[in-house]
């Protein structure tokens, strides 16, 4: 139980878009809410949309998209 819950705070704490802030945490809630594509989860949490466009983040969203997808297989 403790593992899972420095998970969910090194979630909230890492910041997988720099430009928007946007967390870790914030990438996976919106997978578990539905969005199974980078601009699905682009759309719902505005993550690459920042001054790189993308660049920084866009691989991290989708290793992040392929392991919650693979959890819920």
């Amino acid at each position: 139980m403790e593992n899972n819950i420095n998970s969910k705070v090194l979630d909230k704490l890492t910041k997988i878009c720099l430009c928007k802030v946007i967390s870790k945490a914030t990438i996976k809630k919106a997978i578990k809410n539905g969005a199974k594509t980078l601009e699905d989860v682009q759309k719902v949490t505005g993550a690459g949309s920042g001054g790189c466009r993308g660049h920084r983040c866009t691989p991290m969203i989708e290793d992040i998209i392929k392991q919650e997808l693979e959890k819920e297989n």
